[in-house]
């Protein structure tokens, strides 16, 4: 009966220490959720741009013998505005640009004849139309734009000046890229068409201008949405 009494004894004291260990055992760490910075393009930006276009203008005329095409090509530069509206990996937007360019050439029309083609400013308003991938943006975009046309004719050693602010279409693409949550840098290819344009210096005669450009640019992004809660453990 003793050796019972002792052996119950002892099998109680293992318990209760048994018990003890695991109230003073460390506990698993709990998930913690925390928030992570999560890019989003919706928003207003601002930026600037530079680049480099080529305009052809094609001349013909019924009275004019030697008629011709001249590339008008230079660098170019400005600023751009307009707002991103991003839905799931969706980014429409619109966006405005104006820039200043040094696009010109000289083309002989033989003997001491000649014409010379400018473009010194251009300007875009556009939709555009994308997919995020993240911090990338791959987008089309298109709308209106506007070219001022600088013509000069040295014919026979008369001097004629047009200058026409034209109004066309615009076509291009491009991508863009978020290198911090506000700051983007995108490089964009636009092609620019301005119809034909009549009797610029003498009656049936016609120039055709189309435009090519590609611009590297800079944003600043006013706004880059919610961010996203992240499991950490």
């Amino acid at each position: 009966m003793k050796k019972f009494l002792l052996a119950s004894a002892a099998i109680a004291a293992l318990a209760t220490g048994a018990q003890a260990a695991d109230l003073g055992s460390p506990r698993a760490p709990i998930a913690a959720a925390v928030y992570a910075p999560a890019f989003s393009w919706t928003g207003f930006y601002l930026g600037g741009h530079v680049g480099y276009g080529w305009a052809q203008a094609r001349y013909t005329s019924p009275i004019v013998a030697n008629n011709g095409t001249v590339n008008a090509n230079g660098f170019l530069g400005g600023i751009q505005a307009g707002y991103n509206w991003q839905m799931n990996n969706f980014v429409f937007g619109l966006e405005a640009d104006v820039a200043g360019g040094a696009m010109n050439r000289t083309f002989s029309l033989g003997g001491a004849n000649t014409y010379r083609a400018s473009v010194p400013f251009l300007s875009t308003v556009r939709a555009r139309a994308g997919i995020a991938a993240d911090r990338a943006l791959f987008y089309v975009t298109g709308g209106l734009g506007i070219a001022s046309l600088q013509d000069r004719w040295i014919i026979g050693g008369v001097t004629t000046n047009a200058t026409t602010t034209r109004a066309g279409y615009v076509l291009g693409a491009g991508v863009e890229y978020a290198f911090t949550q506000n700051w983007t840098a995108k490089v964009e290819y636009n092609y620019y068409g301005f119809g034909d344009r009549r009797n610029l210096v003498n009656v049936g005669d016609r120039q055709r201008t189309d435009i090519h450009t590609v611009k590297l640019g800079v944003n600043y992004l006013f706004s880059t949405g919610p961010s996203a809660v992240v499991a950490r453990y």
